[in-house]
């Protein structure tokens, strides 16, 4: 479903502050599979989302979706078949449209536009159907403004716009950050049971290695731009804070020193 390869990009070529963002990155993910990759700040991790978004184009490698190379695709046409939600509750949504007008305009993100109403009784019972597997009750709220919603209500309302219309890829950057602990579980969960049920080709960023543990059946740690280690899913369930702490020492030479990335 996703293939990255020999992916580079480097920031302020030629000058003092030049950084490597990418370095010949290779990455290929079968049709289901739920990535989950952690690494330090700076390491690469947001880029690489980019990259496959298409908000960054490469210097250099092919980005390819269900064998079909996006390499050059603008971002607003990658859109119509990746999903994503940001680490801010704020990003994803539209606060002075109502919530059933945010989900009309996700619903349409990969079919052709036209002047007949977004919002009709037909849509409006399918997005009380999609609302109310999350449990919190939006789906009696189909008119209130999205900006009235807690910052844990809009980033469900987001993870339900980003998937309800099964996108190829999903792309998560680290949605749960911002979030107060039951809140991040809350959603840590909800996104458990939609990628599952969708099926959806899923890349998880994350700061939170328990986190990184717990979700996905593959893993990936970035360092300096680069891919530094790729646990399969049958070495992923054996795996432990620890032992990825250990791993990067064996590897780097130096000790992965972040309580963020330890503790979340």
């Amino acid at each position: 479903m996703l293939q990255l390869n020999r992916v580079s990009l480097t920031f302020n070529e030629g000058t003092l502050d030049e950084k490597k963002a990418l370095q010949h990155v290779n990455l290929n993910l079968k049709r289901g599979d739920f990535l989950t990759i952690i690494g330090s700040n700076g390491a690469g991790k947001s880029t690489l989302m980019n990259v496959v978004s298409g908000s960054l184009l490469p210097d250099t490698g092919n980005v390819i979706i269900d064998d079909k190379s996006v390499t050059h695709l603008q971002e607003f046409r990658r859109s119509r078949f990746i999903g994503r939600v940001f680490q801010d509750p704020m990003a994803g949504t539209a606060p002075s449209m109502t919530i059933e007008e945010n989900l009309a305009m996700a619903w349409s993100r990969n079919k052709n536009r036209t002047l007949k109403p977004g919002v009709n009784k037909k849509r409006k019972q399918l997005f009380k159907e999609h609302l109310s597997t999350l449990n919190l009750g939006l789906e009696d709220r189909l008119t209130a403004k999205v900006g009235l919603l807690s910052g844990g209500e809009r980033q469900a309302l987001s993870l339900l716009m980003a998937t309800f219309t099964e996108p190829k890829i999903l792309l998560l950057d680290e949605h749960t950050a911002a979030l107060d602990p039951s809140r991040a579980e809350l959603i840590t969960e909800i996104t458990a049971n939609v990628v599952e049920k969708f099926g959806l080709t899923t890349l998880m960023v994350t700061h939170n290695m328990q986190q990184a543990l717990d979700l996905g059946n593959r893993l990936i740690m970035m360092d300096k731009g680069q891919i530094i280690l790729d646990v399969d899913e049958k070495e992923k369930p054996t795996l432990t804070v620890e032992k990825l702490l250990d791993e990067f020492q064996r590897i780097r030479g130096e000790q992965l020193m972040s309580d963020k990335t330890v503790l979340g």
